[in-house]
């Protein structure tokens, strides 16, 4: 083999090495972006639980307002609280 050959294999390698290095970047970088969307889901489904609970426990105290019944349902159907 030449030695011009040698090295253009040598160089077609590295830049193989190198192409499927960005590949895997770009898959980790878009890996994060949907870890941390699935992490934002799943904070907001804790609050709406918690809410849910807090709204379930308070209702009583809704009702004794001016205009709290109304404002309790709109609230549940923010916090999405399904009745009993």
């Amino acid at each position: 083999m030449d030695k011009l050959e040698l090295l253009e294999i040598y160089v077609l390698n590295l830049a193989l090495t190198l192409g499927m290095f960005v590949v895997l970047i770009f898959r980790a970088w878009i890996e994060l972006k949907n870890y941390k969307l699935m992490w934002k889901e799943l904070e907001w489904r804790q609050t709406y639980q918690a809410m849910g609970h807090i709204l379930k426990a308070e209702k009583e105290l809704f009702s004794k307002v001016e205009g709290g019944d109304e404002l309790y349902r709109l609230l549940c159907e923010i916090f999405k609280v399904k009745e009993s």
